[in-house]
């Protein structure tokens, strides 16, 4: 955790508890941390344009808070520039209910998994809901995708930061997997065809 997300995490009641879990100098340490991470590296926009999906946080006017999956083709979470991120909302089950709180309360947090690397990305940051610009939606519409985008969703990024993989299980996709595999299951195939033949060669006659 560096500088910036610090800056938004560490409220007076985080640093209490900090304290009471003697875990303060810690805190201090990464609020002084040399590294601001509030704009989009080269190596973090590799790894959202890579992506596949993506969970999103916002919260109401009372405080409740609310998380929403989002998934579509690898990079449908387009870089927009350094501090900016955006989407196209495709229509679903019309709750909106992300809509609704990010009409009240801008604030939303982006949490991106990499279960096959065991990596996870933290973005916190403030979030629009944007309906009068079809060329911004055509922009972040992904080509050839079967969706029919709604709206767009355009992220400010405020801060960001990676996680250890401790605890994180290792997971594979499965259109990956069905690939590693393929070759192997083709070899299998051509063995068994093989067997088969010297079988029928072997075979005692009469």
């Amino acid at each position: 955790m560096t500088r910036a997300f610090a800056r938004i995490a560490f409220t007076d009641a985080v640093k209490e508890a900090q304290r009471r879990n003697s875990a303060r100098a810690s805190g201090e340490r990464l609020e002084h941390h040399p590294a601001t991470r509030d704009a989009l590296t080269p190596e973090l926009v590799r790894y959202i344009e890579q992506r596949d999906s993506f969970f999103m946080a916002t919260s109401s006017r009372e405080g409740w808070p609310y998380v929403q999956h989002r998934g579509g083709p690898p990079g449908f979470l387009r870089v927009i520039d350094e501090h900016t991120l955006g989407f196209a909302d495709y229509k679903g089950n019309r709750q909106y209910i992300t809509t609704g709180n990010l009409a009240d309360n801008p604030r939303a947090f982006i949490f991106l998994m990499d279960y096959a690397h065991r990596r996870r990305v933290k973005i916190w940051g403030r979030a629009r809901v944007v309906t009068d610009d079809a060329a911004l939606l055509e922009r972040l519409m992904p080509a050839d995708y079967r969706a029919r985008p709604e709206q767009a969703i355009v992220f400010t990024i405020d801060a960001w930061d990676t996680n250890c993989p401790q605890h994180i299980p290792q997971m594979f996709h499965a259109d990956d997997v069905a690939a590693a595999i393929e070759p192997l299951q083709a070899r299998i195939a051509t063995l068994e065809a093989e067997n088969s033949a010297l079988r029928e060669r072997i075979k005692p006659q009469g």
